[in-house]
């Protein structure tokens, strides 16, 4: 097949194309590199299969030839990333869900939504499940992100009910792992560098909320099995690890790992932080059989080897 991943030189989106080029598939790659990089790609360059076009999905999108399946993982995934520029967050998860669920219409091609545990705000269910609906902050510093996902959510089933768009939507909850960008400011990202670093680890709040963390090869397995699913599956399902971690058991355990000798400090929480956050995975388990295999311990130790040589430590 020919397969279009937008996001594709992103932290999850370069595992994507790496994983589908590795089952033989033909991938092209769509990144505007805002909060991505080629760096995360070069490896794929020289394969023959792969082909990478910079450019932004809010602008409307062209491909010559048959296009079967489209991912659409373009956003950025971090809040320091995606407040950097609100409006384009909201602009990429509405018009630009737009032009590709049109370019996916045009070429017949069954569409991936990549949405996000966002959508569940600070939740007041535990754990989440697919039908909890959320408590999200419309009007707050983390709504282009959390309501752009929602709006874009509502697109795709659009799509599907007034068009007959196949569709897939995964809810994705906090993934980790090799070629995180150092500065995305992410927590898994935050402790590795500064532990690697020998400064303090910062905390926000107390450190006793919660996070599910689930390594980025066993996302990405569930992604393409969720997209070769049948049809009559569309989500939107939960991908996470239902192992939840406090803040603090995850500094510990970076800390320990590292052998690094940062203190830890903490700073006030920020605003609409989710306290706690864990999926519910029934659904992806009953209908294809999907759960994580990599616990945290490993999947800390492969990332961490990743950014010492990043680092050159």
């Amino acid at each position: 097949m020919r397969i279009l991943v937008t996001g594709g030189a992103g932290f999850v989106g370069s595992h994507l194309c790496e994983f589908l080029l590795g089952k033989g598939q033909k991938v092209l790659c769509v990144d505007n590199l805002f909060s991505s990089s080629k760096e995360n790609i070069k490896q794929l360059l020289g394969n023959p299969s792969f082909s990478f076009i910079k450019h932004d999905i809010v602008e409307p999108l062209f491909i010559d030839g048959k296009i079967d399946h489209v991912y659409n993982l373009a956003c950025p995934a971090s809040p320091v990333q995606y407040q950097s520029n609100q409006v384009h967050t909201i602009k990429a998860n509405t018009v630009g869900m737009i032009n590709m669920l049109g370019l996916a219409r045009k070429h017949g091609a069954r569409f991936f939504q990549a949405s996000t545990s966002e959508v569940y705000g600070d939740p007041e269910v535990h754990p989440q499940v697919e039908e909890y609906r959320g408590n999200v902050n419309p009007i707050g510093p983390r709504a282009c992100y959390d309501e752009g996902k929602r709006c874009a959510e509502t697109l795709c089933f659009d799509y599907y009910r007034m068009h007959g768009l196949e569709i897939k939507v995964i809810r994705i909850f906090n993934t980790y792992g090799p070629r995180m960008a150092f500065n995305d400011g992410r927590v898994v990202s935050n402790f590795i560098i500064q532990a690697l670093k020998n400064e303090p680890l910062t905390l926000y709040g107390d450190g006793s909320q919660t996070r599910s963390f689930c390594y980025v090869d066993d996302l990405v397995r569930g992604m393409v099995a969720l997209m070769n699913s049948p049809a009559t599956i569309q989500g939107p399902i939960n991908f996470g690890n239902p192992q939840e971690k406090t803040v603090r058991e995850l500094a510990e355990a970076v800390r320990a790992l590292t052998k690094s000798s940062s203190k830890i400090i903490f700073q006030p929480l920020p605003i609409d932080d989710p306290r706690r956050r864990c999926p519910d995975i029934t659904k992806a388990k009953q209908l294809f059989g999907w759960q994580p295999t990599i616990d945290l311990e490993e999947g800390l130790e492969k990332t961490i080897t990743n950014f010492r040589n990043r680092l050159g430590r």
